[in-house]
């Protein structure tokens, strides 16, 4: 399968942004995503709460796929269920209770717009420069998932994350989300230059050395 880099970055639309403290919660670092689909938005939901389906496009994943229940990732992140409201509403932890994900579909001119928002404390994050740590695989993500839609036909999405043409495409991401982080005025640039070192060598391993260019 041949990827259209250029067009599937421009598809997702990136922010960051330092969310100010509440009652319930001190400050957190939010990253949020934002893709349309050409698929009707059942079809969307069922790809994204449908086990089977699921690691037709991400990775396999077990668990008690209920609100109150948990789930794991095979070789990634696991974590709680916290609401499903179908057809528009998946709320959960991603590793750690603090660590909250949620996705978020509507439907707009017979398609679908997903929105996914990832917010984690300013501890952990340290500044708007964490967003990269989670930024690049969540676009690889919402990538897999336009492919699967399309009828793209991928045998395997964990083998596909790591070959060459997915790890360019992370490479460019990672980029991407670094210019965001800069111009949301969210990281002092030590803090960047630094994410984006740590995240290219991870979505783009192979790419990280001179040898790999």
């Amino acid at each position: 399968m041949t990827i259209d880099i250029p067009s599937e970055l421009s598809a997702i639309d990136r922010k960051v942004e330092r969310l100010t403290a509440d009652a319930d919660s001190g400050e957190r670092i939010g990253v949020t995503l934002r893709r349309n689909y050409s698929a009707p938005i059942g079809d969307v939901w069922d790809a994204i709460t449908d086990p089977t389906r699921i690691a037709r496009w991400f990775m396999p994943v077990s668990g008690d796929l209920r609100v109150g229940g948990t789930f794991q990732l095979e070789g990634n992140a696991g974590g709680e269920i916290l609401a499903c409201e179908p057809p528009s509403l998946v709320r959960l932890t991603w590793g750690g209770s603090t660590s909250l994900v949620e996705l978020s579909l509507s439907e707009s001119d017979g398609g679908t717009v997903l929105k996914l928002d990832h917010t984690v404390p300013i501890e952990m994050a340290q500044s708007g420069a964490g967003a990269l740590w989670v930024g690049p695989g969540w676009d690889g993500a919402v990538m897999g998932l336009g492919l699967f839609l399309a009828g793209g036909g991928i045998d395997d999405p964990v083998a596909m994350a790591a070959s060459r043409q997915v790890q360019e495409f992370s490479q460019q991401s990672v980029h991407a989300w670094a210019a965001v982080v800069e111009a949301s005025g969210t990281a002092k640039a030590d803090q960047l230059a630094q994410a984006t070192a740590i995240s290219l060598a991870q979505f783009a391993p192979d790419l990280a050395s001179p040898q790999g260019e």
